[in-house]
């Protein structure tokens, strides 16, 4: 009788857990490899090939789109060896920032994956597509190593800092005041591969038709305090999705707000530099950006963008 007992509460046991879906989260390294498998699935047109929730929400370049539309028709291959993945289980989230390929040309991607109970419920899609005029950047053939580097356990900084840390690089932008963020002084800057802090590299013919080109030659905090930036009237919409404390990154989508003024930005601190013309007028910017951050300082900016029409949605709103 007894054992009779046992068993019938051991089938129930056994039913019960059977039943309710696993709350287990994923560590790092299972969290890469969703990615990866994602961006295969991606490759091959197949959504079948993850595990997607029922009522799994895909954003691709703030438009909400239906799985195996976008990206899924047109995805051809990758990733490239150009390829950054942070990595929260914390949150259930990962981000991903690399080349792959569409319509068999390099293209630059943002994705981001949250992960509840072994599902994929939100897919995030920020596509820089290929463009015949400004092919890919040199400098998305291959990371710099600093960004790929696991930290020292006495490098790494609490998730918390980590957020306050990476949030104020949009509040340094919208001041003018490079102080705000604590960058080191060797942080180098890059925007779709283009070096914008710490260039050594453009030629004197390239200098020459660069407006920004003595700024892009400053550390980020001297260049974000000249003014040289005052046409990006807000960075809104900031999500900071996604925090590898082990890496040491903050995986971030925000949209950069421009509304056409002023006509003219004042310039201080830069020689025989007052005034700068924003020839640009009103339009959004919807960025992915991954930060590097150590000893409570800024050392890495791998960022992405591409520019939209002024007043848009995000997709998650």
């Amino acid at each position: 009788m007894r054992t009779i007992i046992f068993l019938s509460c051991l089938l129930l046991v056994i039913g019960i857990f059977s039943c309710t879906p696993s709350t287990e989260k994923m560590d790092r390294q299972a969290l890469i490899a969703l990615m990866e498998k994602y961006l295969s699935a991606l490759a091959k047109h197949d959504p079948s090939e993850v595990p997607l929730a029922d009522n799994v929400k895909l954003v691709e370049n703030t438009e909400d789109t239906q799985i195996g539309k976008g990206l899924w028709e047109t995805a051809t291959g990758g990733p490239t060896e150009f390829k950054i993945f942070t990595a929260d289980p914390s949150a259930g989230q990962i981000g991903f920032l690399g080349v792959i390929e569409e319509n068999n040309k390099p293209i630059i991607l943002a994705a981001r994956l949250k992960v509840e109970n072994g599902e994929i419920t939100e897919i995030d899609h920020l596509v820089i597509h290929a463009n015949d005029t400004l092919p890919l950047h040199p400098n998305m053939l291959k990371v710099r190593p600093a960004l790929l580097e696991p930290l020292k356990p006495e490098e790494r900084v609490a998730r918390d800092e980590m957020l306050r840390i990476a949030n104020s690089y949009y509040e340094a932008i919208v001041n003018d005041d490079g102080t705000i963020c604590p960058f080191a002084d060797e942080c180098q800057r890059r925007e779709n591969g283009g070096i914008t802090t710490l260039d050594d590299t453009q030629t004197l013919e390239e200098a020459a038709k660069d407006d920004f080109s003595v700024f892009r030659k400053m550390k980020a905090s001297e260049q974000l305090s000249t003014g040289c930036m005052a046409y990006i009237t807000e960075i809104n919409r900031r999500r900071l999705l996604a925090v590898d404390e082990e890496m040491g990154l903050v995986f971030a989508f925000s949209i950069f707000v421009h509304n056409g003024e002023p006509k003219v930005m004042k310039i201080t601190g830069v020689p025989g530099i007052t005034e700068r013309e924003n020839k640009w007028g009103p339009f959004d910017l919807p960025a992915a950006h991954v930060f590097k951050i150590r000893n409570e300082k800024m050392y890495e900016i791998e960022a992405i963008g591409y520019i939209a029409e002024h007043g848009i949605k995000n997709g998650w709103e």
